[in-house]
C-alpha cells in the first residue's frame, strides 16, 4: 500500500503560489507549479480545482490565465487543505461485511472504529495547529 501525497502536493502548490506572488509575479500557471513539484500539470490542476472549491485559490481564464490565493497563508491551515483534498476518512473498514458468525468478523469493525476515530481527531487537531505560513517559513529555512 502506497502513501497518499495529495496533502503534500497541495501544500507545495499553495506555498509556491504565495512565494511566486510575493516576488512580484501575477498569477501562477499549473505548468510552473508542476515543474516545482515534479509532477504532471493535470495533477496540479485537479488539486487546485479542489482547493478552489474550498475557497483557498481562484483561477483566471483567458489571457494571463493562472491561479492565485484567495487569502494569506497565515489564515490557511493544513486542516483546511486536508479537508479540501482528502474527501473520505483516513482509514476504511472492510469493503464487504465480515462474517458475522465469526467472533472476529463480528467484533472487528466496532473495535477498529473507535481507534480510527481517535486517530482522526488527533490528526485534525495537529493539522489545525499548522498554517501554510508556518510551512513556507520552514521551507525557506531548510538547508540547501
Amino acid at each position: 500500500m502506497s502513501a497518499n501525497s495529495r496533502l503534500t502536493i497541495a501544500a507545495h502548490a499553495l506555498a509556491w503560489i504565495s512565494l511566486y506572488q510575493r516576488r512580484g509575479h501575477g498569477v501562477a500557471t499549473s505548468e510552473q507549479i508542476a515543474s516545482s513539484a515534479n509532477t504532471n500539470p493535470v495533477v496540479i490542476r485537479r488539486l487546485l480545482g479542489e482547493l478552489r472549491g474550498a475557497g483557498l485559490v481562484e483561477s483566471r481564464r483567458g489571457a494571463g490565465a493562472g491561479w492565485s490565493l484567495t487569502r494569506e497563508l497565515g489564515s490557511m491551515t493544513l486542516l483546511d487543505v486536508y479537508e479540501a483534498v482528502e474527501p473520505g476518512p483516513l482509514f476504511a473498514m472492510h469493503r464487504a461485511t465480515p462474517d458475522q458468525e465469526c467472533v472476529v468478523g463480528y467484533g472487528i469493525q466496532p473495535a477498529m472504529q473507535g481507534i480510527y476515530e481517535g486517530i482522526e481527531q488527533t490528526l485534525r487537531r495537529e493539522l489545525a495547529g499548522v498554517t501554510l505560513e508556518d510551512v513556507l517559513r520552514d521551507v525557506l529555512a531548510a538547508p540547501r
